[in-house]
């Protein structure tokens, strides 16, 4: 007798599970999913207001969309990954954008060239099945550059800018380095490492990922002057009409054809660190079904590719930021899979646990005004450290694949054409480096297990 799946309501490839009704709610997960929100799912919210001509509010109603989106790749197309942003490509695409486009108009359109760009990409990936023979086909120096690429942009945004805005480190430095170098010894110290197993506060403190730090940042940067709390009461109806006014193409013209055509090589780029991020995933569930074996989980890429795509097609259309709309937020996916290979008795489902994570879909954060107006000031660290984790884990991820010192060096010549190149530029770079350097040197079997 085969394993049975948490029922749904069955839509072409996809499968509707109503909060519930189809998932049971889980306050553990959602305590978790609340604190982490709040602490990183308003991080665009500086980008908007900053660098693309949204006040406040707008850009509350932006990551609204963006959260209801990401929500629905759990409740409306049934995936049984912790869904959250393709965060590699976040300071690539920022460079890209920041330093090509002028003015929030343009901006706009490219970032809805990108999102539309990547959406086709993956439908037809998925549906033709050539995903998996591109990143197969794809040399691991090549793939190391681009990895790399994205950790040095990301330092860059941290401590220099982009020429016409300050760098982050420069608005609120006490704070950004506390609140990155906690962030840092929690989740990376080999130190660390030993006191978690040992105690258990520790491992708990570190299990909740970005909080420590960025409570840290919250209490010292008022008594060094960095941060000002200006608390309000009441409840926020987020703008949406006005930032779909301000960004949707609908309402301020379509990219050009050169838009689209510069676009290219970043949903690419992106492309390589989603297929990764879906490999990941796919481990994880398989690690946790080799200790659960009462509940059947569907690991189906055709879904996958199919869903992001579609996800990333409606916010281009709607709000476009790219790259928000990923498969898998690896962290907390590894934390969900633990509870719920505890048994039946800690979890029921696995969509269960994930959906609750996700507060079942209903945005309650984004109407609080004392939460938005309180985490205002702390935005900017909130940013740098989703950056800095980035960048971090990005550099050890591409510093393993190389296997020579010829295709290390090649990795740091890739990363930094890529950072500070247009991508077209910096892919061209990339490709020309790996053939002259080291050769095609692709793993015949760089994906062990996958279907």
């Amino acid at each position: 007798m085969s394993k049975p799946e948490l029922p749904g309501w069955r839509w072409g490839p996809f499968t509707f599970r109503l909060p519930f009704y189809h998932t049971r709610f889980y306050w553990q997960e959602a305590l978790q999913g609340f604190l982490v929100a709040a602490a990183t799912g308003l991080a665009l919210v500086p980008i908007m207001t900053g660098a693309f001509g949204l006040t406040f509010e707008q850009a509350i109603a932006v990551s609204m969309i963006h959260s209801l989106l990401i929500g629905s790749a759990l409740i409306f197309f049934g995936e049984p990954y912790a869904p959250g942003w393709i965060t590699p490509a976040l300071p690539l695409v920022l460079t890209f954008v920041l330093t090509g486009y002028d003015d929030p108009v343009s901006r706009f359109q490219v970032m809805t060239a990108l999102s539309l760009n990547f959406a086709v990409l993956l439908v037809i990936l998925g549906v033709t099945g050539l995903g998996k023979k591109l990143v197969i086909w794809l040399p691991d120096t090549l793939k190391a550059g681009i990895i790399l690429g994205a950790s040095i942009a990301a330092v860059y945004r941290i401590f220099v800018g982009d020429g016409n805005t300050p760098s982050l480190l420069e608005t609120q430095p006490i704070s950004i380095m506390l609140a990155c170098g906690l962030c840092l010894i929690f989740s990376f110290s080999l130190p660390m490492q030993k006191l978690k197993g040992k105690y258990r506060p520790i491992a708990m403190i570190a299990a909740l990922g970005l909080l420590p730090g960025f409570l840290a940042a919250a209490i010292v940067g008022p008594m060094v002057g960095e941060i000002t709390y200006d608390i309000q009461w009441g409840i926020l109806i987020p703008p949406v009409g006005e930032a779909f006014a301000k960004m949707s193409p609908f309402a301020i013209g379509w990219p050009s054809v050169e838009m689209f055509f510069q676009a290219i090589p970043l949903a690419l780029i992106t492309y390589v660190i989603l297929f990764g991020d879906i490999v990941t995933g796919n481990e994880v569930l398989r690690d946790g079904l080799s200790k659960r074996n009462d509940e059947r989980i569907d690991i189906n890429p055709t879904r996958t590719h199919l869903s992001v795509g579609i996800r990333n097609g409606v916010l281009g259309l709607v709000a476009p930021f790219f790259p928000t709309q990923g498969a898998m937020w690896t962290g907390v996916q590894v934390i969900i899979v633990q509870r719920w290979t505890q048994g039946k008795g800690e979890m029921n489902s696995l969509h269960s646990g994930l959906i609750s994570y996700y507060l079942m879909g209903i945005p309650l954060m984004f109407f609080l005004k004392p939460l938005l107006t309180g985490l205002q000031p702390l935005l900017n660290v909130a940013l740098a450290l989703t950056l800095m984790l980035t960048a971090f884990a990005c550099a050890y991820v591409a510093m393993g694949l190389p296997r020579n010192n010829t295709s290390r060096g090649t990795v740091l010549l890739i990363g930094a054409g890529l950072a500070f190149f247009d991508p077209w530029t910096g892919l061209a770079l990339g490709v020309l480096a790996t053939i002259l350097m080291v050769g095609w040197d692709r793993n015949p079997d760089p994906i062990p297990n996958e279907d």
